[in-house]
């Protein structure tokens, strides 16, 4: 757990260790359990500890591999717990440090349930940990109530951020998973020429002020993290050790690109990991820097335009921001300290780099130059939406839901709040072949920079371009984005005629809108008015 977070390598003979140790110990308790009981008194929620352990190994494990089959592996553990009522006794004893233990297997738990997509368990838990937290506040007058009483709300804002629920013909909620699913990125057509550059690295990172999180995830890095990985599969549940399998069993198929996740950092822990990750990317590789963050805006008049005379995204300041910058009250020409500027990404632009920011000022980063010609693509959020849109920021940025569940979006923009399965399918259907068709528009372009066809080849990235195209062509024709403000924007331009305000990709956008009765939300005759 003390090992820096930052380097992909290091770890991972002290995770096995860790691993080693904790298996014989798991074994050892199975094999001995009657003298263990009999003789010493081991107790049921000791063995729950170990259980919980192990958990919170594949946890990590996950965090720092990114491989979700890790997570399938915790949720067998801490399922167990709960089937077995390892910590059932707890409450028999007096003492409050074992009732937080279990507080935070639950707590631990429903992180695991929020990234495996099993909403139905998480509902159970937090009934079930709502009870222990009255259970615990009513036995033991301690002064942490208040913290476990935000966790709850914590997770129950969590669970209800979607815009739009999707419902089965007895009304049940479908549970939708935004992964990618074999068949979800648009296939490369023959003679379709793109790069061979794969998405290795990504930092995910949130700094919004007043949006809803759980653990140390916003909604916006839940929703981005699951649009770069793929659906997972199960590892066989022996107590294999990770990363220690035959080569003969690995699955065949590519794995999730690395990523860290990076719950407000400061200005020098994002650097240090984007250092880390820079210098790890493999050759042919493509790193991804998706900002989630409150926008930060020149305070002085600056005679240059140069890459810190925009502003850009907020980093931590690790102190009261109101008071930390009385230097800058004194003197306008200082530029903003606590501020990832576009110009501090300059470095690692000599290796290919893919950028989203969803922003205030996202439109900072616009003013970017590639100086070493190296594959380079921003991908940047509208800086205002409209004001008949009620304002959803708490619950998740509109940008990155179209880039992680752009059927959702579509149908928030369109005033609807829920969906019956059947249409919701059929939609899904008829967006895969908009999303083919946009991949048609990109690679038969005649004016498009050539960064984009270079990071296409990855399917992650192929998904989120064309994710991001849809996006722009929706808003572009909706009635109330009139401003231009209110469109996602990029660097390099993409040729709008060609792509965002393609004629048809227009008559597709007013296709999916008539077969959910929204036609009436967009403009029909959008070309006549540019």
């Amino acid at each position: 757990r003390d090992l820096p977070q930052y380097g992909q390598k290091q770890w991972q003979s002290y995770f096995g260790r860790t691993f080693d140790v904790y298996t014989k110990l798991w074994k050892f308790q199975q094999q001995h359990r009657q003298v263990l009981d009999n003789r010493y008194g081991l107790k049921r929620w000791q063995i729950g500890e170990i259980a919980s352990k192990i958990g919170q190994l594949y946890y990590h494990y996950y965090l720092r591999t990114s491989e979700t089959s890790y997570l399938n592996e915790a949720f067998s553990f801490y399922s167990a717990i709960r089937q077995r009522s390892y910590y059932s006794q707890v409450n028999k004893e007096d003492r409050p440090e074992l009732v937080v233990k279990k507080l935070r297997y639950y707590a631990r738990f429903i992180v695991v349930c929020l990234l495996l997509n099993k909403m139905d368990v998480v509902k159970d838990l937090v009934k079930e940990l709502s009870d222990e937290i009255e259970d615990y506040t009513h036995r033991f007058n301690t002064e942490d109530q208040v913290e476990w009483n935000l966790v709850l709300q914590e997770v129950a804002a969590f669970i209800e951020a979607d815009p739009v629920m999707v419902l089965n013909d007895d009304n049940t909620i479908v549970i939708t998973s935004n992964r990618l699913s074999e068949m979800g990125a648009p296939l490369l057509e023959q003679g379709m020429i793109v790069g061979q550059l794969a998405l290795a690295d990504a930092l995910i990172i949130g700094n919004c002020n007043n949006q809803v999180k759980f653990s140390e995830l916003t909604i916006d890095m839940f929703r981005m993290l699951q649009a770069l990985e793929r659906e997972p599969m199960n590892l066989a549940s022996q107590m294999n050790k990770p990363g220690m399998q035959e080569s003969t069993e690995k699955p065949a198929r590519r794995e999730n690109p690395h990523k860290y996740l990076l719950y407000k950092p400061t200005f020098s822990q994002l650097y240090t990991f984007l250092a880390a990750s820079f210098k790890e990317l493999p050759a042919n590789s493509v790193l991804l820097i998706y900002l989630s963050a409150t926008g930060v805006f020149p305070s002085g008049r600056s005679d240059s335009e140069g890459p810190y005379d925009f502003g850009g995204v907020l980093t931590n300041s690790n102190r009261d921001i109101i008071n930390g910058d009385a230097i800058h009250k004194r003197n306008q020409s200082y530029k903003e300290m606590h501020c990832l500027h576009p110009g501090d990404l300059y470095p690692f632009t000599r290796k290919p780099l893919f950028i989203i920011v969803d922003s205030s000022n996202s439109v900072a980063y616009k003013n970017f130059t590639n100086l070493f010609g190296q594959p380079l693509v921003c991908l940047l959020s509208p800086t205002a939406y409209p004001k008949a849109l009620q304002d959803q920021s708490q619950r998740g940025s509109l940008f990155t839901l179209f880039l992680n569940n752009p059927l959702m979006a579509f149908l928030f923009v369109s005033g609807l709040s829920s969906m019956r399965r059947g249409l919701w399918e059929k939609c899904q259907d008829y967006l895969r072949k908009i999303n083919r068709d946009i991949a048609q528009l990109l690679t038969h372009s005649r004016s498009i920079d050539q960064s984009f066809l270079q990071l296409f080849g990855d399917e992650f990235l192929r998904l989120l371009l064309t994710r991001f195209i849809f996006c722009s062509a929706t808003m572009r024709m909706h009635k109330i984005f009139r401003e231009t403000r209110n469109y996602p924007e990029s660097y390099p331009q993409l040729p709008r005629d060609e792509t965002v305000e393609n004629p048809h990709l227009q008559k597709h956008i007013l296709e999916l809108a008539s077969i959910l009765d929204v036609r009436n939300v967009f403009l029909e005759n959008t070309l006549d008015d540019y």
